[in-house]
């Protein structure tokens, strides 16, 4: 499984009513479950900035990522963008496995 981590921005059409904000992000979850199984949400948070959301999750592959990012997109009237992520543990081990471009 890869890590995945989506940044979304609510259309101001989706924003008119603050209390429907925790019903559109229930329905969403819902349909992500449902037609993304194999996507293990790990956390979400609501930021300040140009985005409103950061979602973390994990799927097999960049086309579950994708379809995650369609749902978003379509029924929460929002844009994404889905940034694929390496754990720092991972990354050391890439690092180890590159050759030196620095001759001593």
């Amino acid at each position: 499984m890869s890590t995945f981590i989506m940044l979304t921005r609510l259309s101001h059409e989706a924003l008119r009513n603050p209390r429907a904000m925790k019903t559109l992000s229930h329905e969403l979850a819902q349909y992500i479950r449902r037609d993304c199984p194999e996507v293990r949400w790990i956390s979400s948070f609501v930021v300040l900035g140009p985005a409103d959301y950061v979602d973390i999750f994990s799927a097999p592959d960049m086309l579950s990522a994708t379809k995650v990012a369609t749902l978003v997109r379509t029924f929460g009237h929002a844009t994404t963008e889905i940034w694929p992520a390496t754990e720092w543990p991972e990354f050391e081990k890439l690092l180890q496995q590159l050759p030196s471009l620095i001759t001593e």
